[in-house]
C-alpha cells in the first residue's frame, strides 16, 4: 500500500479538518481506514460508532463551516443522508 498522503481518505479527512472539524484519535481512524478497500463505508461506521475506540468528531471552538463539510462529502461521493447526519452530530456535541 502507498503512503497515507496519497490515499483519498487522507484528503477527505484533511478537508473536514479545514472545515473546522476536530478529529479525536485521528491516528486510529487513519490506520483503520488504510486497512480497508471500502473506506467510505468504514468511515460511516466509525463516525457513528467509533467512540468506543476514542474516535470522535467535534467542532472547533470557533465553529465549523457546514458548507465546506457538505462539499467534502459531495466531492468524495458520500450519500447526502450521511453528510446531514454527520453535520447534525457536530451540532449535538455542543
Amino acid at each position: 500500500m502507498g503512503s497515507l498522503s496519497n490515499e483519498p481518505f487522507d484528503q477527505f479527512l484533511d478537508s473536514l479538518k479545514q472545515a473546522g472539524v476536530v478529529i479525536r484519535n485521528e491516528s486510529e481512524l487513519r490506520e483503520r481506514l488504510a486497512e480497508v478497500q471500502r473506506w467510505r463505508s468504514a468511515f460511516a461506521t466509525l463516525a457513528s460508532n467509533g467512540r468506543v475506540l476514542g474516535i470522535r468528531f467535534e467542532s472547533r471552538s470557533s465553529g465549523v463551516n457546514e458548507a465546506e463539510i457538505y462539499r467534502a462529502f459531495d466531492r468524495f461521493e458520500f450519500p447526502k443522508s450521511l453528510r446531514a447526519a454527520f453535520a447534525a452530530s457536530l451540532k449535538a456535541e455542543h
